[in-house]
């Protein structure tokens, strides 16, 4: 009775340890940005979401484990030969993602090498279809090129490539140095022509300004003569209209009472200065003939006078009619 009790207690036992390994082989619990692949007797099955799962223990197998994180991967520093010929030493990252477990568990059998040796591929490709100079100038479109050739392929092994950076792009040492002699030429070419500039708006300015001091200096001396000759003018009238005026008042002063008999002595007066001046000089002149008959030169004087005063009394008489 104690042997079957005993032979009970371990079959119990053995049964009980079996099941332990049982329920510990068929659970698994996956973590979450990842995918298991599971194959039952050697051949695809199903693929493990993250979470708890459940297999059949000897018949269902976990053969891979995908991480679907974005994974960036270093490229190998490699030599490009440009469109022109030149050297170039190119590294970069790679950036691609797990979306399909299954077919980057079968599809290839590293994908990760097949990446990156199809990265580099492409990329000595792209960068031999352009110029030294435009490959510093469009890192973005080499960039882009890479990703979508890199991208295409990848397909086929459940992986999205998602981008592509160039860290490096490294010249010989003679291209180097070429360029920067390039660079420093350029440079003092910028120099010398931002200093004629300079010169020539420096000359355009300064012409500007003689040329409207000019018109300015030109406009000054228009209006002064403008000004001088209003002013002459002016003068003129103002002495014309006061010699009529100072006429005016001699016509009144002869047509007056004993206005002639005034007149003829002012004449004699003036006429016997004259004469008394020309006594005092040296300068030669010309004389009338009859100098000695003064009584007739007074005489035709006051003749003109008194033609002048009956005028103007003629003139006063029609002023008054009218």
């Amino acid at each position: 009775m104690d042997f079957e009790i005993s032979g009970t207690s371990i079959f119990i036992v053995i049964l009980a340890i079996f099941a332990i390994i049982f329920i510990k082989q068929s659970v698994r619990v996956v973590p979450q940005q990842e995918a298991w692949v599971v194959e039952r007797f050697g051949k695809f099955h199903v693929v493990l979401e993250p979470g708890l799962n459940f297999i059949i223990p000897l018949v269902d197998q976990v053969a891979y484990k995908q991480s679907l994180k974005e994974i960036p991967m270093d490229t190998t520093s490699q030599i490009c030969i440009t469109k022109d010929n030149t050297q170039l030493q190119v590294d970069g990252v790679l950036y691609f993602q797990v979306t399909n477990p299954e077919l980057a568990s079968y599809g290839t059998s590293d994908f990760v090498m097949a990446i990156t040796q199809l990265a580099q591929t492409s990329l000595r490709s792209v960068i031999g279809t352009m110029s030294l100079d435009k490959t510093f100038e469009e890192r973005e479109e080499i960039n882009a090129r890479v990703v979508q050739a890199v991208d295409e392929a990848a397909q086929t092994w459940g992986v999205k490539v998602l981008r592509y950076e160039i860290k490096d792009l490294t010249p010989p040492k003679e291209i180097l140095r070429a360029m920067q002699l390039q660079i420093t030429a350029e440079r003092e070419k910028r120099a010398v022509i931002a200093t004629s500039e300079g010169q020539k708006q420096k000359e355009i300015n300064i012409a500007e300004g003689e040329r409207a001091a000019m018109i300015a200096q030109s406009e000054g001396e228009k209006q002064s003569q403008i000004n001088k000759a209003e002013g002459e003018a002016r003068a003129i009238e103002a002495v014309a209209n006061a010699q009529a005026a100072a006429i005016r008042v001699v016509a009144n002063a002869i047509a007056s009472n004993n206005g002639m008999e005034a007149v003829n002595l002012q004449v004699a007066e003036k006429y016997v200065e004259a004469f008394s001046n020309i006594a005092k000089t040296n300068n030669t002149l010309l004389l009338p003939a009859n100098l000695a008959d003064l009584g007739s030169m007074i005489a035709s004087a006051m003749t003109i006078v008194k033609d002048v005063g009956d005028r103007q009394k003629a003139v006063q008489g029609k002023s008054s009619q009218n």
